[in-house]
Parts: structure tokens; sequence; C-alpha cells
């Protein structure tokens, strides 16, 4: 692998990368901007359902980098900058140095989806969630219990958005999704494939603990403050965690890791 040199920000091979605070690529032509080591390596592994497109890398990280570098697909290109060009690329000091650029998958359907998932298999459904960290946590508890997929309603923020991704630490790049979804619709196809659907809600009388494991299970998560309407509590069997000291609710990428560990383990 050999980089490529950038001594201007302004070089128009680097354009994508530029002023990366500012704004965001998701959306444009299906590209994404991944930040950090650790990301960087799950776009490169076997297991990312992302096409890497390019990556820019301050020079002192490249030695450290070089197998994932390697692992790049061939003819990937790799540009290499001093600290001072990237951050004048990014906007920002990047003190990670480290940023690559991706390609998302393709659009699946819930149904392919859930097809290639087992009997035993847990998913999550996240309805109007709005905050990229959150966003990030999901993905990143889904990755960590073993979920099968993420499905996301139509009120959802975009999971490669630079900040959910790094929230994610790279498990937004290799979680099976589904997303623009509506909620209702997808809680009555979640039924007719065989999983028994159950709602997170603090005001639940059946408490997570004691929820029975097995089986084709879809954990439904809502936003924080309003959670879910009840239009679509109705719709599903639910569950709650107890509170202590007055406490009423959790984070919700809390409560969905809580959740995955219990019906996964």
């Amino acid at each position: 692998m050999a980089a490529i040199r950038i001594d201007d920000p302004l070089d128009p091979r680097v354009a994508a990368f530029r002023d990366i605070r500012e704004r965001d690529l998701t959306g444009r032509e299906g590209l994404f901007v991944a930040e950090g080591e650790v990301v960087l390596r799950v776009l490169a592994s076997p297991a990312s359902l992302c096409a890497p497109v390019a990556a820019l890398i301050a020079e002192k990280r490249l030695p450290a980098l070089a197998d994932a570098l390697a692992a790049l697909p061939a003819g990937t290109p790799v540009y290499s900058a001093s600290q001072p060009v990237i951050d004048g690329v990014a906007g920002f000091h990047l003190h990670r140095g480290i940023l690559a650029l991706g390609r998302k998958p393709p659009q699946r359907s819930p149904g392919e989806v859930l097809t290639a998932l087992g009997d035993e298999a847990v998913v999550v459904l996240a309805c109007g969630i709005g905050n990229h960290d959150n966003m990030g946590g999901i993905f990143r508890a889904a990755a960590a219990f073993g979920a099968g997929a993420v499905l996301l309603d139509d009120r959802c923020c975009d999971p490669f958005y630079r900040k959910a991704i790094r929230v994610s630490v790279g498990a937004a790049l290799r979680t099976p999704m589904a997303a623009g979804l509506d909620a209702g619709q997808m809680i009555d196809g979640l039924k007719a494939a065989g999983f028994r659907v159950l709602a997170m809600t603090p005001s639940s009388p059946s408490p997570l603990h004691l929820a029975p494991r097995g089986g084709r299970t879809a954990i439904v998560l809502g936003a924080e403050g309003p959670g879910l309407p009840t239009r679509l509590l109705d719709r599903c069997e639910t569950v709650g965690i107890p509170m202590s000291g007055g406490f009423d609710s959790l984070n919700v990428a809390t409560a969905a890791a809580i959740a995955l560990h219990h019906f996964t383990r």
C-alpha cells in the first residue's frame, strides 16, 4: 500500500472529507464519512456490509495502520498528510487523524432481512430515535449481544451519520438493517414472521427479568421522553425495567442493551 501525499487542504482529491463538522455526506450519493481507528478497521474487515471508497490518514498514524490499510480492496486510494493539513481538510483539530469514506450497503426490505434470520433470532425495532448518540449506542448494543438486525422506522435519524457511526464503534457498518419503515406495519410484519413483539416502556406491569426467553423476539424501542405512542404499545406485549430511587426510565440505548442481554443470554 502506497499512500498518496496531500500537501494542500484544498486538494480536490480529498474534497469529500472537507469541513466534515459543518456538513455530513450521509444522503449524498450513498456515501458516509467514518472517523477513528476502530471504525476504519471495521470498514476494512470482512464483516463490513459497506464498501470502502477512500481513506485520509495523518502521516504519523500510517505505520500502526499498515495492516488495516492493506486489507482495503485493491485500488482504494489512501491519502496521507501532516496533522496541520488533516486539520485544514476536516475543519477542526482531528486528533485521531483518521478518516475514511465509505459507501452504504444496498437498501434491503424488511422481508429480506428477516428471512435470513434463524428461529432464535432477536431483532430491534427503533421508532423515532432522532439522537445520533442514542442511535449509535443502539447499534453498538445490537452488535455486542448478537442481534440479528436493527429495523428503523421513518422517523429515525440516519445511522450512517458520522457521529452515530463513531458512537457505534463501527457496528452500524456491519449490522443488517432495514430503514424508512412504517412502525405499525413493521410490528404486523414481525408477528407474521413469527416474532414475539415486546415494546419497552417504563409503565409496563411486566418486568423484563421475568420475560421468558426463546424463539424469535423483537424488542421495540421509542425515543427518550415521549417513548412509544399508545397506538404502537397497544399492538405489542410490553415489558419494563424496574427502577429504584425515584427514577422512572433509562437512556434508550442503555435500556436496549439490558433487554438485548436478557433475550440473547
